[in-house]
């Protein structure tokens, strides 16, 4: 078994409220994030896949093959749009990285298997010093 890590980067905006809390309760649990103007950050992705490596090629997966994955199914619904607002796989899920983690996973998981890998993590940084990593279910 071996693991391969595919790095990428996008631009997002988001808000971390909950519309059944008020202002203040918003303000209280999220603090600044909660801006109803919004804020936004410079995501970085590491997708990191498993499996053999094939003998014909050397390769795992092609990473031109698994680049054309996240950016068809993450990455060009999420780099420059509103997560609130803007991506239909985050619709109804607060905008918390923790859950944008967890939906990336549920957007990759399908296609990188159907090019023959495993995926294994979904690490996902927010800023520099904040980052989650999801590892399924």
């Amino acid at each position: 078994m071996i693991y391969i890590t595919r790095k990428e980067h996008f631009n997002a905006a988001h808000r971390l409220y909950r519309s059944d809390y008020s202002d203040a309760r918003n303000l209280e649990v999220f603090g600044k994030c909660s801006n109803p103007n919004w804020h936004g950050h410079n995501y970085e992705l590491f997708v990191t896949v498993k499996g053999n490596v094939d003998p014909e090629t050397g390769f795992l997966i092609n990473l031109k093959t698994l680049s054309s994955i996240i950016n068809t199914f993450v990455l060009d619904r999420l780099d420059h749009k509103n997560i609130n607002l803007e991506v239909d796989f985050m619709s109804g899920r607060l905008a918390s990285t923790e859950n944008l983690a967890i939906a990336i996973w549920e957007q990759l998981e399908s296609p990188v298997r159907e090019a023959g890998a495993a995926l294994h993590s979904v690490k996902l940084y927010e800023t520099e010093r904040n980052f989650v990593e999801y590892f399924g279910n």
